[in-house]
């Protein structure tokens, strides 16, 4: 058990993200029903940022970022699983306004 007293200060490039998807069935757009079990290709997933290493440049505590969740490393903190990776493994940063853009929104 983690003492609450503890601050964990993350190292380097990593960051440690909470899966914001749940991991169950989905639905389609039209409202088909997609069980959890169906894998037709690697899926990309949305996540919150709650720690970050002191070398990491482009994101921050809080932001919204787009990642693949197979193959990250797991971590358990009073109850609540987040993942651990590198900077450089994040495909994505979800922010209100970009300098250079895709001009798709949220």
């Amino acid at each position: 058990m983690l003492d609450p007293k503890l601050e964990i200060q993350m190292l380097h490039d990593r960051v440690m993200v909470r899966d914001a998807e749940d991991t169950g069935e989905r639905r389609s757009s039209a409202g088909i029903v997609i069980p959890a079990t169906a894998t037709v290709a690697r899926r990309l997933v949305w996540g919150e940022v709650f720690g970050i290493g002191n070398h990491v440049r482009t994101v921050k505590v809080g932001d919204r970022v787009l990642f693949a969740r197979d193959d990250q490393y797991e971590v358990e903190v009073q109850g609540t699983t987040y993942l651990v990776l590198r900077e450089r493994e994040l495909h994505a940063v979800a922010t209100e306004r970009t300098e250079h853009g895709t001009g798709l929104y949220l």
